[in-house]
């Protein structure tokens, strides 16, 4: 009798090995090694060479035809945004995110928006045919497509060959299984090769796929960590699920940038764009008291607006306590010893938080000074005004360093009815004199500066 083949693959990253590691040497994980029977080579080397025979072949790059090139509109603007101005034919496109955040909501309604233009295939390997039509009739789904409850992959690939639909969206990748393999569906070769088989399908056919893929915190299934290399456009749902924001960002894309986002709000009749994000996060903010600030971020070409809280209190304990939400923890700790060396403020006695409200995540350099603003505003007990934004970004010496796209930045604060912006100092003369004469700018080199500026307007 053969002896059984297995590895061991990461649910994390997709590292393989002939042994258990407790920790991923990929990754770093732990705990994510799990073990696989390996499929026989021979099987998946001749399905390889078959494709490849009937598909493949070699053609000059000036003589590929780009002219009759098509990009389906969603119908959803943040989403077509995102997409790098909507769906390329034969694209695979994964859809990350937490379970319940919006992935199958989402695309149910671009189905409701192009159902009515294009053919639509979707296939269901979590739901019943009467639990989507359930599902669709909340939303106000109403238009006709085509609905396929299979797990088996290679069944659903026969029927978009045969049906030859203009969209597919497959919920879920982790439902999907091939027969040949006897790793469970949801299992790190499973999920690697039935996504194979959907991009080969897509791209022969010209027809695009939507993936979905779910997102395990504890890592027992595998993530779309293991797929962002085959697919064309990684997508990732962002945000509590308590909160009604949801934030759609590309971290992959290969017809598009990768720093634009979509902003959506969660209704009882499903996903409604947020055209104004900024109005959104700056909603119920407080006046006239301390550690609160706004800051201007951008995500790709677009400038937003974000209110960051700081809260310094006296420690209870011998070791004070920090913590940070929406703000990365380690950069926090860094503002904080830069502003104890360089700006003579003591944080070592105090509980220190800092908080971005609305869920929003700052991962930009140009929101440091503000953060740095919020927590002296909040040890020292002084308000920051209302009308003042705050751009820049700190380094390790105390000094306020230029950011990019100063003048979108300042342009969005004097939209919004700011009337003073304090940014860094060699970033003034990118103020165009348009902008100057509607909003005072006053530039500053040190968090010293900073302050001072605060406090004597």
């Amino acid at each position: 009798m053969a002896k059984i083949k297995s590895s061991y693959i990461c649910s994390e990253c997709g590292y393989e090995s002939v042994k258990w590691y407790g920790k991923c040497p990929g990754c770093g994980e732990w705990n994510t090694m799990n073990e696989e029977i390996a499929a026989p080579a021979a099987k998946q080397v001749e399905a390889r060479v078959k494709v490849a025979s009937a598909h493949s072949r070699p053609i000059a790059l000036n003589s590929i035809d780009t002219t009759d090139e098509v990009r389906y509109k969603t119908g959803i603007s943040e989403l077509d945004n995102v997409l790098g101005g909507g769906i390329v034919k034969g694209s695979l496109v994964l859809i990350g995110g937490d379970p319940g955040i919006g992935k199958s909501t989402i695309l149910l309604q671009v189905c409701q928006n192009l159902a009515d233009k294009l053919s639509i295939l979707y296939v269901s390997g979590e739901e019943s045919r009467r639990q989507i039509k359930l599902r669709a009739n909340r939303l106000g789904v109403n238009n006709e497509f085509l609905i396929l409850t299979e797990t088996d992959v290679e069944i659903a690939a026969e029927h978009i060959k045969s049906e030859k639909p203009d969209l597919v969206i497959i919920d879920s990748i982790q439902t999907m299984n091939l027969t040949q393999l006897s790793s469970s569906p949801g299992s790190v070769t499973q999920v690697r090769e039935c996504t194979n088989l959907l991009m080969r399908t897509a791209k022969s056919l010209e027809i695009p796929i939507l993936v979905v893929g779910h997102v395990n915190k504890d890592g027992a299934i595998a993530g779309p960590k293991v797929l962002e290399h085959i697919v064309d456009a990684v997508l990732y749902f962002e945000g509590d699920r308590q909160l009604s924001y949801r934030i759609l960002r590309a971290v992959k894309n290969r017809f598009g940038s990768t720093n634009e986002i979509g902003v959506f709000e969660m209704t009882d009749k499903g996903l409604s764009e947020v055209v104004n994000p900024s109005l959104v996060f700056l909603s119920g903010r407080p006046k006239g008291v301390s550690g609160t600030c706004v800051t201007c971020i951008m995500e790709g070409s677009r400038p937003i607006l974000a209110e960051v809280q700081a809260l310094a209190a006296n420690s209870g304990y011998g070791t004070a306590r920090r913590m940070a939400t929406g703000f990365d923890y380690n950069r926090m700790n860094l503002l904080i010893a830069v502003l104890e060396k360089k700006g003579g403020y003591y944080f070592a006695g105090a509980d220190t938080y800092v908080n971005v409200v609305g869920g929003f995540k700052l991962d930009e350099r140009a929101a440091d000074l503000c953060v740095a603003m919020a927590l002296v505003s909040s040890l020292k007990d002084f308000t920051i005004p209302d009308d003042v934004i705050i751009i820049g970004e700190v380094g390790l010496a105390g000094e306020i360093r230029s950011v990019s796209q100063i003048n979108k930045r300042v342009n969005e604060a004097a939209r919004l009815g700011f009337k003073r912006c304090i940014i860094p100092y060699y970033s003034v003369k990118g103020v165009s004199s348009e902008l100057l004469s509607q909003i005072e700018v006053i530039g500053v080199r040190s968090v010293r500066q900073a302050v001072k500026a605060i406090i004597e307007g």
